[in-house]
């Protein structure tokens, strides 16, 4: 046994692990904002960080320079994977800002020497590009990943497992969706995604994939979160000045499409409903959209024809959308699925740089990453759903820092869709209340990993507690502390259920045996008991 007792206790909270390395500030670029060169240091001196900022704050030259003093550190090939149509925006910082030449590959062949590359995710999925090559890889806006399907999801985050230098960059994402915020720690190496589940969260048996933290281990999770990741919702979070950093005005309009109720179906008893409900299942919602459609169209189109000088996005989920859409406005340029992705690219880059005014797009397809603010401010949703993270995104895409005029966002809905729209807006309350409480832990613990462990190590000790009477003595402490103190050979037979590793935390304090992250580290504690229930 090398360590003590307490050495072993401290270390379940010391969530100070760094694989990287530390810079001077002198050799970050002067180029970057104040907060921008913190944040690089920090993730530099990680190894593998997370940098969850707010849309504008600059995640592309932060992850450009990480990538260029890694390079220079190491002589090593560094990769960023971004989405399609947003390779521009990281050539453009690269070679105006930092001075630097980054490559754009597409396959294994393509890549050469030491230096910066830039692939779309497709090139990594597809097995055109191998991830062995690089020694340092930034995911950028990483959340697109979910629209491949949650098995090419899982399987993706794992194909780095190798590489030593590790980062993610994304808009922030809903902290409230924590499986995803887990599924980041796996791929930087922070934490594995089946232990993270188990030490901070109960499972919902009521609502599969539902996740609650723990009342007495929800501080933890949030502290934890703050060691490997930056929520960075504006500069001010790390003392510096907002200016220059105001956001534009936002104005969010909604429009319902009235619908007849006359035709509202029967439940599953055949009661008759008064009102057609798109909150109602899978079924009817696919209803709603349908015979809506026109109706939405027609009032999109009336929209863009109000303001003819104006560019414009048009959100949609459907390819019935798309097609209606198109027949509507026929001047618009859309991107879907099955297009050919350089063309689909090209789309998107002649959008951003004003080539064309109307763009028709999914979400899932152009609302991450893409920065459209330069010659557009205006966007219609043709239609909602529940896919919050999906809309705040592709709303970001115009309400970002650096954008010069207020943007406008329309937002069409059935009638009978008021339950969907009434969940969309109580997840935007939800994720305004996240992001909020992150802003307070960065600022009180700044990007100091030491005091966060500090404050975990509080809860590191249990007040011992005996009670007696006749014939029998009861006491409440840590067995490690109390059975140390007891007489060599007192013990007549030990009786005792000794719990599962890392299955159930029965208490708040670090001192529980079920306070572990596995089988090896349950049995180290156990080490400190077993020779002492030996000796008794």
């Amino acid at each position: 046994m090398t360590t003590t007792y307490d050495e072993f206790l401290r270390a379940k909270c010391d969530f100070d692990v760094a694989y990287g390395f530390d810079v001077d500030t002198a050799e970050i670029s002067p180029v970057l904002k104040p907060h921008q060169r913190d944040i690089v240091q920090w993730a530099l001196r990680g190894g593998r960080r997370a940098i969850f900022a707010a849309f504008g704050l600059g995640k592309s030259v932060m992850q450009l320079e990480t990538m260029r003093l890694v390079n220079a550190r190491e002589n090593a090939r560094c990769l960023i994977v971004c989405p399609l149509g947003v390779r521009q925006e990281f050539v453009r910082d690269a070679r105006e800002l930092l001075g630097v030449d980054v490559t754009f590959v597409r396959r294994t062949e393509e890549v050469g020497g030491p230096g910066i590359y830039l692939t779309n995710y497709e090139s990594i999925r597809d097995g055109r590009l191998d991830p062995a090559l690089f020694d340092a890889v930034s995911l950028d806006e990483a959340s697109v990943l979910r629209s491949f399907g949650s098995k090419t999801y899982d399987t993706f985050l794992n194909l780095f497992a190798q590489t030593r230098y590790r980062f993610v960059a994304t808009a922030t994402p809903s902290p409230n969706r924590y499986k995803e915020l887990i599924h980041y720690a796996g791929f930087l190496g922070v934490m594995d995604t089946g232990q993270a589940l188990t030490r901070f969260f109960q499972r919902d048996s009521t609502k599969a994939n539902h996740l609650t933290p723990y009342p007495h281990k929800e501080r933890e999770f949030w502290l934890w979160l703050h060691s490997w990741a930056i929520f960075l919702q504006r500069p001010s979070d790390l003392g510096y000045s907002d200016e220059g950093y105001d956001l534009p005005p936002l104005e969010v309009v909604w429009h319902e499409v009235p619908v007849v109720h006359d035709d509202a179906g029967h439940d599953r008893d055949g009661q008759g409903r008064i009102f057609r409900d798109a909150h109602l299942g899978v079924s009817a919602a696919a209803r709603e959209k349908r015979e809506t459609l026109d109706a939405r169209v027609a009032l999109a189109r009336q929209l863009v024809d109000e303001a003819p000088g104006d560019h414009f996005i048009l959100w949609h989920d459907l390819e019935a959308e798309r097609r209606a859409i198109a027949r509507a406005l026929p001047e618009s340029i859309d991107i879907y699925g099955n297009l050919d992705l350089e063309v689909r690219e090209q789309r998107v880059i002649d959008f951003s740089e004003g080539r064309f005014r109307l763009f028709s797009a999914k979400p899932v397809l152009a609302g991450s990453g893409c920065n459209f603010q330069r010659h557009c401010h205006r966007a219609v949703f043709v239609g909602v759903g529940f896919k919050f993270h999906e809309f705040i995104q592709a709303i970001h895409r115009l309400q970002r820092f650096q954008q010069p005029r207020p943007v406008r966002i329309d937002i069409i809905a059935a009638e009978s869709e008021r339950e969907v729209v009434k969940v969309l807006r109580a997840k935007w309350a939800q994720h305004r209340e996240g992001t909020e409480r992150m802003s307070e832990i960065i600022k009180e613990h700044q990007l100091d990993t030491l005091s966060v462990t500090q404050v975990l190590a509080r809860s590191i000790g249990v007040e011992r507690v005996e009670a007696a009477g006749e014939g029998w003595t009861a006491v409440n402490n840590d067995c490690v502390v109390e059975t140390a103190a007891m007489e060599t050979a007192s013990v007549d037979l030990v009786v005792t259920s000794i719990p599962f590793a890392n299955h159930y935390e029965y208490t708040p304090s670090y001192n529980d045996f079920g306070h572990t992250d596995d089988n090896g580290h349950f049995w180290a504690q156990m080490d400190h008991l077993t020779p002492e229930l030996l000796r008794l």
